[in-house]
């Protein structure tokens, strides 16, 4: 089976994804911290902050952030946030206990973050992907977050067009994410070599999708959660078994 073939059926089920109806997207498995990072209507700043924060800890840990700084601040408005200084967001983050491994780091982070919404879009985070902009306009206004790089910024940016559904004018500029469970399901695919670095990953993506790499993401994530594990893969149960050239 040639890699253009596996690509494909990838593709396939990633547009399957994006043909969904929106629901509530499951970021932290908790219902407070998923009910307010879906409120983009209201507070689209809890989404883009808590993309700020998933660094060097649990994604699940990390998108919870800003709920329990809604708990322990007593709102979460983002004038409200705004009139902080970073001494107070510093304190919020490390007590009772802290939220981040890194509380200062992330706690500037944040800070720099809410500053950077209220001064450059009016407070209104939303106004970074409304509009239908291109996909590296987007991915370019993520950048410009204190402590963001390019991974975030193209996670951010296909979570936008894949779960919430926003419209870009293009997708060209959304990249895969290279985590764990991609990079098993590539090599195991033998799309890239044992190893492959970050950048030969996000380019092999491209080469199979050029009008959207990051479409890829989510199968790939999905089969290395559910069915490709590290050890003990489920071969059987996953739909790639009969394309797999590493299938048991």
């Amino acid at each position: 089976m040639t890699e253009r073939a596996i690509g494909q059926v990838l593709v396939e089920h990633g547009l399957a994804h994006m043909r969904e109806r929106p629901a509530l997207i499951r970021f932290t498995q908790v219902h407070g911290p998923d009910v307010l990072l879906n409120d983009l209507e209201r507070y689209p700043h809890a989404f883009v902050t808590a993309c700020v924060m998933d660094r060097q800890v649990k994604a699940e840990l990390a998108w919870q952030i800003p709920f329990k700084l809604q708990e322990r601040l007593g709102t979460f408005r983002l004038k409200a946030l705004a009139a902080l200084n970073y001494g107070d967001i510093k304190t919020a983050f490390a007590r009772p206990a802290p939220l981040h491994r890194f509380t200062a780091t992330m706690a500037k982070c944040f800070f720099e973050a809410i500053r950077h919404i209220d001064d450059a879009y009016d407070g209104d985070a939303s106004q970074i992907w409304s509009g239908k902009p291109s996909s590296a306009t987007v991915v370019y206004r993520f950048l410009q977050f204190h402590g963001v790089g390019p991974k975030i910024a193209t996670m951010a940016a296909n979570i936008l067009a894949r779960n919430f559904k926003i419209k870009f004018a293009d997708y060209f500029s959304v990249d895969i994410s290279a985590d764990a469970q991609v990079r098993r399901v590539f090599e195991r695919l033998k799309l890239t070599n044992k190893g492959a670095t970050e950048q030969e990953i996000i380019y092999k993506a491209r080469s199979l999708n050029p009008e959207f790499p990051g479409l890829l993401d989510f199968p790939a994530w999905e089969i290395g959660r559910n069915w490709c594990r590290p050890k003990k893969p489920d071969c059987p149960s996953c739909y790639m078994k009969r394309m797999c050239p590493s299938s048991r």
